[in-house]
């Protein structure tokens, strides 16, 4: 039978220092196990009075599988927007076209 230690991973822990400018080192384990890379973009949040950190791609991909899960996969979000703002520059060409033929009818009328 497992004891509990080899059932559950431990937690990778280290302390840091806060560096006067605000910056702070993640040790490189913590890094590794995270798989963050020099240079990779990190989204930080306060959740419950604690620092989280993870990568911008991996919330990302978070996000976008929650979208999946609501929308499924047969709807386009990006599709709709584009569909709308076409209907909507449709709509001011109408109106834009409108207001100038009005302009010209009165600048007939004046001369």
């Amino acid at each position: 039978m497992a004891t509990v230690e080899q059932r559950v991973k431990p937690q990778l822990q280290a302390k840091t220092v806060l560096a006067a400018n605000g910056r702070i080192v993640i040790p490189a384990a913590i890094r590794a196990e995270l798989g963050f890379k020099p240079g990779e973009t990190l989204v930080m949040e306060v959740h419950e009075g604690k620092l989280r950190v993870e990568s911008f791609d991996a919330r990302l991909a978070q996000i976008q599988d929650e979208l999946l899960q609501i929308f499924g996969p047969e709807r386009s979000l990006s599709d709709e927007l584009i569909a709308e703002r076409r209907a909507e520059a449709l709509h001011e060409q109408e109106e834009s076209d409108h207001e100038r033929e009005a302009m010209l009818e009165r600048v007939r009328k004046a001369s």
